[in-house]
């Protein structure tokens, strides 16, 4: 590697910041002030349940912290440090790197360390240095089994930064404005789903009824909703696995899906495939195109719809539709209630529902015209919930390269 490799300048500047040199190494003390956090006794009930936020790694959900699930009175304040506001917090015990920037005044517990930046320093562009270098600062904490970085050790940890505060501001308002675009698009798939979840509960009958509290127009005078179990409307399948010690039942072209890999949706692809010859041999059977997936052993009630014909491992019961009365996407749809399934699990240490008992599940279903309907309504809002999520995933990767042109390689 050349000198000129070596040097701290990042592939990607701004224009006005092209001339300005090298990057430097700072330690984090040089950055400003650290805090470490502390916890008021949990026996004086009167430092606790207040307004004051005290802030714990459970609290890290985004990149600014206005709020914790437990918070101080005024006496348990006087027990603690203040962290004044636009402070980056950093977790360095057990859950290392954790962090973010405190939007209120607070205090933290002592697997916290804040930084209360100096003049020189912009704090929003310290916070993303401190993102960029996560990886060394986890590799400080060493193979502990309660892994931990101490005061001193932290306060000596390095980032690299301008010579410009100009250009340290430059950045973070770039990386800034990159993650308000995030955020908006993020609760826009919150709104989304939320919407979808008022839809359910509004277009489909409550506990007790037979009737949905909102019915498109065409459907209002069709009565009540008929009552079928499953086992009348289809045939249930378990799965099975091939000897994996075997190489010829193994990575073939027949698709063979584990709980895993099953999240609301339509499913065409899996992370294995087996052969024929493995199909043969194991209690797997091949399910059609269109069968639904049910996960009914540990993670119970996870719920996909298959695109191509596969089978599963013994995790589940897939269901078959054979009613003509009854839509597949409408009976994938009932099968949301993930609840309804898991209170009818059994077993102490090993959760399971078995085949009599999905199969005993009643449902409640219009004619198929309106399940029709209400089936493509959810459909259609399920699409725009997966091309928001993919829309937030593309600004994240951009961001990650962005971040990787704006700061210079760590050695």
């Amino acid at each position: 590697m050349n000198k000129k490799e070596n040097k701290l300048i990042p592939s990607l500047r701004f224009p006005e910041f092209k001339n300005e040199g090298e990057w430097e190494d700072i330690s984090i003390d040089s950055v400003g002030n650290v805090i470490t956090g502390g916890t008021p006794s949990k026996e004086e009930s009167e430092y606790w349940g207040g307004d004051f936020v005290w802030v714990t790694a459970q609290d890290f959900k985004e990149k600014y912290i206005y709020n914790s699930v437990l918070k101080l009175t005024e006496k348990g304040k006087e027990r603690t440090r203040v962290i004044p506001k636009n402070s980056i917090l950093v977790t360095c015990i057990a859950s290392i790197g954790l962090n973010g920037i405190n939007k209120v005044e607070c205090a933290t517990n002592q697997q916290i360390n804040s930084i209360v930046c100096n003049t020189s320093n912009h704090y929003e562009f310290v916070y993303y240095a401190i993102s960029r270098n996560i990886v060394q600062l986890k590799n400080l904490a060493g193979q502990t089994a309660v892994p931990i970085i101490n005061k001193t050790a932290f306060e000596k940890f390095t980032i690299q930064k301008p010579k410009l505060p100009k250009e340290q501001q430059k950045i973070a308002s770039c990386l800034s404005s990159l993650d308000e675009v995030i955020e908006a698009h993020s609760q826009k798939m919150d709104l989304l789903k939320d919407h979808k979840k008022g839809l359910m509960q509004n277009l489909f009958p409550q506990e007790g009824k037979k009737v949905p509290k909102y019915r498109f127009k065409e459907f209002e005078k069709d009565g009540e909703w008929v009552e079928k179990s499953l086992g009348e409307v289809g045939d249930f399948v378990g799965g099975g696995t091939p000897d994996t010690s075997k190489q010829e039942y193994w990575d073939g072209e027949i698709l063979w899906y584990t709980p895993t890999e099953i999240k609301n949706g339509k499913l065409k692809s899996s992370i294995r495939k087996i052969t024929e010859q493995g199909l043969k041999n194991s209690s797997a059977k091949l399910l059609p195109k269109g069968t639904i997936l049910i996960t009914t052993r540990a993670t119970i009630g996870d719920v996909s719809i298959t695109e191509e014909e596969c089978t599963t491992n013994q995790g589940f019961q897939s269901l078959i539709v054979h009613s003509t009365e009854v839509n597949t996407f409408w009976l994938y749809w009932i099968l949301q209630n993930k609840e309804a399934l898991i209170k009818r699990a059994s077993g102490s240490t090993f959760k399971e529902i078995g085949k009599n008992e999905i199969t005993n599940i009643p449902t409640l279903s219009p004619q198929k015209e309106e399940q029709q309907k209400i089936a493509s309504c959810l459909s259609a809002l399920d699409e725009l919930i997966t091309a928001q999520a993919e829309k937030i995933e593309q600004l994240k990767e951009h961001k990650k390269g962005l971040m990787q042109g704006l700061f210079p390689k760590v050695k």
